[in-house]
């Protein structure tokens, strides 16, 4: 894999503006998934429909699920999904560092929505220091002329392993200066330890930082909770902004990361039959959020150990952050053999993006851009090759699915390499005026490099219909998500002192 280069002087990046917005507040958690990213998602909505101009950031994220932004860069999908809650486009400084993980130890470093390179976790830890303007840059960017931005800190606020160098969390906030809120997830138990021991472990100056905390996830009666403040008050001296009860619509918004596909099943009564299967580096499964959404569809993720279940009426070979070894683990696991056999039952199959490339004949990596260099065969189920290339696609698209009624999509392109060959004389799509992926010849394998497919409610029900003849119905999916986003703003206007968060930012509301 390509390695970072060492920084020189001209790589030395300051703040180029040194505006501030009128207010920030960053949320640390307790712990990783205790509902940060869903919580200021939710601050932003609630922010926005008062009448006040906010975005979110989040200076380091470590995630596969990304999403494009209009000038071309990558950001966390956490954050498009958080800038959509304040009607923004996302932007590269929403997210200025984002690292992907393509090995236990390893990942790819993209700063301000650009590539970087790779890193090991040791090397990335000596970068961090370097990386801290740029970070403070894009939020000196992202802060000129609004009210308010709301931070997302990464992990737990007492990763005190890794403070010397830290740009997610305290170090984050003491280079800008900001009040912080704990956040903590009492669903997973625990959550009076975890709060009284981050106060524990962080030092005085830190401990004053924070002004308080939030108990999420809550389910119960919240009186009963009452000693609990009182033990956290008298060993901490931080006060509760509020006890937020568990929010089932939370469900209809994209998870914050890979920790929720359990290997489980999503969605309703199963009328429709989709399999994922989980590869090991899985990136942007959020593309699959439309399907569970319906009502007819049981829609599984199978993990590693387990075959691919036969008689399901489609097989998704998801993205992935590198190609060529989640088709080795395909092959290891028997996935292949599995995927032939659903074939050769009247399956269907489609592929996207890594998942496209995968179907294809032969992938080959001669720069090492995923790993090793070198090239291996691929299923053989279209007649199609993909070489790796060093320039990363990066674009948003739209445009129309030919076989599927002209049914318009939408979304974006992420991917580093070209797949030519014979089948893709019948593309998928059209994207912009140009064909995108292709169609074997009996139909029944498809594949292409567009992410967001799904959202288009036209395609997916165009796709399920297609499937299953005679289902009727189906789900408005983007306006579910407007919907989540405003109920989810509502619930936390009802259960937290927004006036406390956020003092002298926003008027009482009257009467």
């Amino acid at each position: 894999m390509s390695a970072i280069p060492a920084p020189t002087a001209c790589e030395t990046f300051l703040p180029t503006n040194p505006a501030r917005p009128h207010f920030a507040l960053m949320l640390q958690g307790t712990g990783s998934d205790v509902g940060k990213s869903l919580l200021v998602a939710g601050l932003c909505r609630a922010l926005t429909r008062r009448g006040l101009s906010v975005a979110p950031f989040k200076p380091q994220n470590m995630s596969n699920n990304a999403a494009v932004t209009a000038d071309g860069g990558e950001i966390g999908r956490a954050q498009a999904l958080q800038a959509r809650a304040c009607g923004l486009a996302p932007s590269r400084h929403m997210n200025p560092v984002l690292l992907k993980p393509q090995s236990d130890v390893g990942a790819q470093v993209v700063v301000q929505g650009r590539v970087l390179g790779n890193a090991n976790a040791r090397d990335y830890h000596a970068l961090k220091p370097t990386l801290l303007p740029r970070v403070l840059d894009s939020f000196q960017r992202l802060g000129q002329g609004r009210d308010a931005l709301v931070v997302e800190g990464a992990g737990s606020a007492a990763e005190v392993n890794l403070r010397d160098a830290d740009i997610a969390n305290m170090g984050f906030a003491e280079a800008a200066d900001l009040p912080v809120v704990l956040v903590a997830d009492i669903d997973r138990g625990g959550v009076i330890a975890a709060i009284v021991g981050t106060h524990a472990l962080l030092p005085e100056a830190e401990r004053r930082r924070v002004r308080g905390y939030i108990i999420n996830k809550f389910r119960g009666d919240p009186a009963l909770f009452a000693p609990a403040l009182e033990l956290i008050g008298a060993r901490t001296g931080w006060r509760c902004f509020g006890i937020l009860p568990w929010f089932p619509e939370a469900a209809r918004l994209p998870a914050e990361d890979g920790a929720s596909l359990t290997g489980g099943t999503t969605g309703g009564d199963g009328a429709l039959s989709i399999v994922v299967p989980r590869l090991p580096h899985i990136a942007n499964f959020d593309d699959f959020d439309p399907l569970a959404a319906e009502d007819d569809v049981r829609l599984a993720f199978i993990p590693p150990g387990q075959p691919l279940p036969q008689g399901a009426d489609l097989v998704i070979l998801p993205g992935s952050k590198t190609t060529i070894a989640d088709l080795d683990a395909m092959r290891a696991e028997g996935w292949d053999i599995d995927l032939k056999a659903h074939l050769r039952q009247g399956g269907r199959v489609l592929g996207i993006c890594a998942g496209y490339q995968m179907l294809g004949t032969r992938i080959a990596d001669p720069l090492g851009l995923e790993g090793p260099p070198g090239a291996t065969p691929g299923l053989g189920l279209l007649d199609v090759a993909t070489e790796m290339a060093a320039e990363k696609t990066l674009r948003a698209a739209g445009g129309h699915a030919p076989l599927f009624r002209n049914a318009p999509v939408g979304g974006y392109e992420m991917h580093m390499g070209r797949t030519l060959g014979p089948d893709t004389a019948r593309p998928l799509l059209q994207l912009d005026g140009r064909p995108d992926g292709a169609v074997s010849a009996d139909g029944r394998v498809m594949g292409c490099y567009l992410h967001g497919l799904f959202a288009s409610d036209p395609f997916r029900q165009a796709l399920l219909n297609g499937l299953r003849a005679g289902r009727t119905g189906g789900v408005r999916y983007e306006h579910g998500v407007e919907q989540a986003l405003d109920a989810l703003a509502a619930h936390m206007e009802r259960h937290l002192d927004m006036l406390a968060l956020f003092p002298g930012l926003i008027p009482p509301v009257s009467a």
